[in-house]
């Protein structure tokens, strides 16, 4: 185990107070910071303050200390801002209340227990420097958010650049993308308390940052593409009744209304707006599919619509099928829920205990193509789908074929009238910027949303209402850096750069070397 080193020349020593207060405050700062996922104007550098005080509880614990320390903060960080999915569990897939605030318990847990390692490391390599030991945390602090984002499918949610979306830092999403922020916010929240320098160095470094981004504003890395009419739905299908089969009639009845009576160039339909299978569908609704197909038979106009596929022998999939003149297209998600979407292995048994329906589907293909419409190219993405941007950004390997719009149809409902809806809003604006590609949002309940290419939000509908919003929406060309590197080599730079800069300190630490 490794000492504490002494403070920097001119900096007062932190005192360690009882692990009990570093408990309580390590996962209460953990969880004040989730506010700022949703307020994002307001309170960007909220995140900020909390990770700074991370880093300086970290910088004076033993390795031990510094872990336990880590995993309240983590522990703290995903509970708060995924409460609601003790909705999803319990109201909606009937897990009784205990089971389900445990199971959110455990996994906030089992999530923080990257922070908790990479914690662990900052206190086992720092070494008393503020130039080194700043992006040894902000390294740490990148590797345990990949690590979140990736490992087990990833669970990305609530990664730190996601609050950066209206904020001074935003302006280097097309640049280094969200966990790429990410770093930025941790290494200047590690310089803030290294001491006196350090802490004014933060500071001037951050009002650099603000001022280039009002100086330059957004550097178009685009250039303007094809402009199309847009009609997003928001059918509004309670969750407790979106499968019953006493509904079923009135949902389809008002997909179908809201499908026929667009007159927009491009309509788009939710996440499995049509909740039923197509052998089902045709038992319930005769000729329902061809009547919207033969709407969208005329050239210049189309569909997409959210839809389960496949049977029994093949295996089923979570789907977006286009209606259209045009030769037939179709999009399977390919990055599963856990639990919602796929069982993991020796997990049917928890599965079982809930009442969700198509709860096993198949993975749709990585990198597929785009669908076709008077010259734009569309790139559909289901649900949670648009999290992961370095999975997005495959799409954009050839610059030709990249997509101009992407569009995300979704269903929240799941999760109910909670902050989920604003934290997946805010998502989809950071890809957004991320790429410079308009987003284009069709959800059951919210949040449906047109955002521009800068991450704006240009027009939306208030949650839980039955509408449709109308849109003109102009798709882009060309490739953002981040798109670029992204598309050939994944997150692999920002591994290197994770594993990299504690590689080095460790190296250093045993070497005894001091510079």
């Amino acid at each position: 185990m490794t000492a504490p080193l002494p403070a920097l020349p001119g900096a007062a020593a932190p005192k360690h107070p009882g692990w009990w207060l570093d408990a309580l405050g390590a996962a209460a700062l953990g969880a004040l910071q989730t506010l700022a996922f949703v307020h994002t104007a307001a309170l960007w550098w909220l995140p900020v303050a909390t990770t700074a005080a991370l880093a300086w509880r970290v910088a004076a614990a033993t390795p031990r200390r510094a872990a336990l320390i880590g995993w309240l903060y983590g522990t703290g960080w995903v509970a708060a801002g995924c409460w609601w999915l003790f909705i999803s569990l319990h109201r909606y897939g009937g897990l009784p209340a205990p089971l389900a605030v445990l199971a959110v318990a455990v996994l906030a847990g089992s999530l923080a227990l990257y922070l908790a390692l990479a914690m662990a490391a900052c206190a086992r390599w720092r070494s008393g420097r503020a130039a080194l030991d700043a992006p040894l945390f902000a390294a740490a602090f990148l590797a345990a958010e990949l690590a979140r984002g990736v490992f087990f499918t990833g669970f990305p949610w609530l990664a730190a650049g996601y609050a950066q979306v209206d904020s001074p830092l935003a302006w280097l999403a097309p640049w280094i993308g969200v966990y790429g922020i990410g770093f930025v916010v941790a290494w200047l929240a590690a310089l803030a308390v290294a001491g006196r320098r350090p802490a004014a160095l933060a500071g001037g470094l951050l009002a650099l940052l603000w001022a280039l981004a009002l100086a330059l504003g957004p550097v178009e890395f685009t250039r303007p593409g094809t402009t199309l009419s847009v009609a997003l739905l928001q059918t509004n299908v309670a969750q407790d009744e979106k499968f019953a089969a006493e509904r079923m009639p009135q949902t389809l009845e008002r997909v179908a209304q809201a499908l026929l009576q667009s007159e927009a160039q491009l309509t788009v339909a939710p996440e499995t707006a049509v909740p039923l299978l197509p052998e089902q569908l045709q038992l319930l609704a005769p000729g329902y599919w061809d009547a919207l197909a033969r709407r969208f038979a005329t050239p210049g106009r189309a569909a997409l619509v959210g839809v389960p596929l496949g049977d029994f022998e093949r295996g089923y999939t979570n789907s977006v099928v286009a209606l259209s003149a045009g030769a037939p297209y179709r999009y399977d998600k390919q990055h599963l829920v856990p639990f919602g979407e796929f069982i993991p292995t020796g997990f049917r048994w928890f599965t079982e205990m809930m009442n969700i329906p198509l709860g096993d589907f198949a993975r749709g293909v990585r990198k597929p193509p785009s669908f076709d419409l008077e010259g734009a190219r569309l790139a559909p993405n289901i649900c949670y789908e648009d999290l992961f941007g370095e999975e997005l950004a495959l799409r954009f390997d050839d610059a030709e074929r990249a997509p101009t719009v992407l569009v995300n149809l979704s269903n929240i409902g799941w999760f109910g009238d909670s902050v989920a809806v604003v934290q997946h809003l805010n998502i989809s604006r950071l890809r957004a910027l991320e790429l410079q590609r308009p987003m284009i949002r069709a959800t059951n309940t919210g949040a449906t949303a047109h955002i521009d290419h800068h991450g704006v939000v240009r027009a939306s509908l208030p949650p839980f209402t039955t509408a449709v919003l109308k849109v003109t929406v102009q798709g882009r060309e060309g490739l953002t850096p981040f798109a670029r590197w992204a598309a050939a080599l994944g997150l692999a730079p920002l591994w290197l750069l994770a594993l990299g800069l504690p590689a080095l300190a460790a190296w250093r630490r045993r070497a005894g070397v001091r510079r």
